[in-house]
């Protein structure tokens, strides 16, 4: 194929996970009912077992775990889920957002943030999941080279962000432990709204420069990447022209966006830890932990999930690995957020309650 010097009329040929496109169809009416059956009933059993004191045994607690790792077996594997899973994502997050936003017992520096993590969340499986599933209901694999572009752009922008709010989130929660005398103080909503309008002048900054490198570069017509939306890395291996600034720029903005961030979460809580060790009763240490487990859980799954996709590429040197892997991160983290935040939260829990009942008794 010969090389454009322009990229008018320009399209990409999104691969997906699978190649046979007539087996797409069929497979998604195949898994999207045992798909909804497996998650439901696991899920059912789960909360059954957390709800009644009378199952809170060994025997159930490891039942409930063999559920939980049902339903996360399922997921990635499986190309059919992406539709409810989806739909899972995207009213969780609203949930969490609207129980946050009409409860003022949950205005504070801790779910201002958290609001901000659903919001990017939402934002961040919109800009891949619903191409990809228009693409499966048409039979299509194309992406025109400015719908591309744009898909890169948001991309990078909601991922960083998820990033760096995760960081913002393990300032929040030292503060709040280490601190708590200082607490109102320091991270006053002038602060906090400070701080999540840096996240995003940083990303959009770091993100707009990668564009404006890219859209220099030439391409084929036709040409394929093998995934399921445009990821950058990607994009630059099938560039005609040379890219060695693009990669460079790459490595270094990768390299300063995940070095830092993840730096000032372990440092948050290495001092969390201490100040834990020094607290003399096992109450307080308790209270003082539980405030900050779901934010860990978090941080666990994105940084988890997205070192999994890079150790599944650079391993197997398979064009397959790496979509399956991306799932992970792209679609079952933004998914499994609300329901960590939600089951692992009586502050979310009682306030979502309390909206339900509302929601309930109005006429």
């Amino acid at each position: 194929m010969e090389a454009e010097n322009h990229t008018e009329g320009l399209e990409f040929l999104l691969l997906g996970l699978s190649e046979d496109l007539e087996q797409q169809p069929i497979l998604f009416g195949l898994f999207l009912p045992m798909y909804l059956v497996t998650v439901l009933g696991n899920l059912l059993i789960i909360l059954t077992i957390s709800s009644d004191s009378h199952l809170h045994t060994p025997m159930y607690f490891f039942l409930s775990n063999l559920s939980f790792v049902d339903i996360c077996f399922e997921k990635p594997i499986l190309f059919g889920l992406f539709l409810p899973m989806y739909l899972v994502t995207v009213l969780g997050n609203l949930l969490i957002i609207l129980t946050i936003s009409s409860d003022s017992h949950l205005h504070t520096p801790m779910y201002f943030f958290l609001s901000n993590l659903s919001f990017v969340d939402i934002c961040f499986v919109s800009t891949t999941i619903p191409k990809m599933l228009v693409n499966i209901q048409t039979h299509s694999r194309d992406i025109c080279y400015m719908g591309c572009l744009t898909q890169v752009y948001f991309f990078m922008i909601f991922a960083g962000l998820d990033n760096l709010l995760l960081t913002v989130m393990a300032y929040d929660r030292f503060v709040a432990i280490c601190h708590p005398l200082h607490y109102t103080v320091i991270m006053n909503p002038r602060l906090c709204v400070l701080l999540v309008l840096i996240c995003w002048l940083i990303i959009f900054s770091a993100s707009l420069l990668h564009i404006l490198l890219m859209r220099r570069l030439t391409f084929s017509t036709g040409t394929e990447i093998p995934h399921f939306f445009c990821e950058l890395a990607l994009i630059l291996k099938v560039a005609q022209s040379d890219t060695f600034i693009n990669n460079i720029v790459l490595y270094v903005a990768t390299a300063l966006l995940c070095v830092f961030p993840v730096t000032g979460i372990l440092y948050s809580y290495s001092q969390i830890v201490s100040s834990l060790l020094r607290m003399s009763s096992t109450a307080s240490k308790y209270k003082a932990f539980s405030t900050c487990g779901s934010h860990l859980c978090v941080v666990s799954l994105f940084y988890g999930t997205g070192l999994g996709v890079y150790l599944s590429s650079s391993v197997t040197h398979s064009s397959q690995g790496r979509p399956i892997a991306s799932v992970m991160y792209t679609v079952v983290t933004p998914m499994l957020n609300p329901f960590i935040y939600t089951l692992r939260n009586k502050d979310v829990k009682g306030a979502l309650g309390r909206l339900l009942s509302r929601a309930v008794s109005c006429p």
